[in-house]
């Protein structure tokens, strides 16, 4: 088994970063998206209305999740390179390999979350396509 190194988890910050960016960004959509349909429920309530509200609620909820592990994951990488800095190697590869298990945990969320945007998609386009037959 080759030994891990210091720049091992140190590689992991740039990926990490990039995806913490794009997670942020999709937070900061839904936010913007549910502002907007809150006005609108207000103004009048509808069925349709609640069905994007929930929807919203569990994609957010992912995206929070998809936060926690994916900084969590970074926290770790850092913390390995404090342990193979003070030589202790062995607590940093188990400490490691947690970190990756959490940004494969993040990963898979983010999965999730795409299927369900996918679906919410295909829900406005039904709706779509319903008001043209009439």
């Amino acid at each position: 088994m080759e030994e891990l190194t210091l720049t091992t988890p140190a590689l992991l910050f740039s990926a990490i970063s990039l995806i913490m960016l794009a997670y942020t960004n999709r937070f900061l959509a839904y936010a913007a998206v549910i502002r907007n349909l809150s006005e609108k429920y207000r103004e009048r309530p509808q069925d349709s209305l609640i069905r994007q509200i929930d929807n919203l609620k569990l994609r957010l909820n992912l995206t929070r999740w998809m936060q926690i592990f994916g900084i969590s994951s970074l926290l770790l990488c850092v913390l390995t390179m404090f342990l193979i800095y003070i030589n202790q190697h062995v607590v940093a590869v188990w400490i490691f390999g947690t970190a990756l298990i959490l940004l494969i945990l993040s990963l898979a969320f983010l999965i999730r979350e795409i299927q369900i945007s996918a679906q919410a998609l295909q829900h406005h386009l039904s709706d779509m396509e319903e008001s043209l037959k009439k």
